[in-house]
């Protein structure tokens, strides 16, 4: 099902129009922000496989390793941790147990790189505390679909059904 839209419901006839339908969503330069999106796979240091959900190597360790130390706000589904939030950044969960950073709405590059650099020193300091490593991938080519963690979302769980 699709999402009802708002706006003018009348078909667009010619460039003109469209050229000021989209010229009305732009924003003032000023008001113009960058932000980072950042996704890495958590793994056990000593068997390369991928972090599990639960566990005192897992993402759930991260995640509240990362909320203790750093000061990041919690976010939960149930009783479950399930994401971070500060400052306007988020850390939440992709379906096979990634972290992704999705990065506060900055006004330089040099803004999103210190920011990029500081979350990636928190993940490590945190994962060392647990013999977890992080690599930055978008897809794990060595795990099978039995390997990776389910995470405890939802709409994943529609995802995982539907798929399975």
């Amino acid at each position: 099902m699709s999402i009802p839209q708002s706006g003018s419901s009348e078909p667009i006839e010619n460039i003109n129009q469209l050229a000021q339908y989209l010229e009305d969503g732009c924003k003032p330069k000023e008001d113009w922000r960058i932000g980072t999106e950042h996704e890495k796979f958590g793994y056990c240091k000593d068997s390369l496989l991928p972090l599990p959900y639960e566990g005192p190597r897992s993402i759930k360790a991260m995640l509240e390793g990362l909320r203790d130390q750093f000061n990041w706000e919690p976010i939960f589904e149930g009783e479950n941790i399930i994401g971070l939030k500060r400052g306007g950044a988020n850390i939440s969960l992709e379906p096979g147990g990634q972290f992704e950073l999705s990065g506060a709405p900055l006004v330089n590059i040099h803004q999103t790189c210190d920011e990029l650099n500081e979350h990636l020193r928190e993940v490590q300091t945190v994962a060392d505390g647990i013999g977890a490593g992080f690599i930055g991938l978008g897809a794990a080519p060595e795990w099978t679909h039995d390997q990776m963690p389910v995470m405890p979302k939802g709409r994943y769980k529609l995802m995982t059904d539907y798929m399975d």
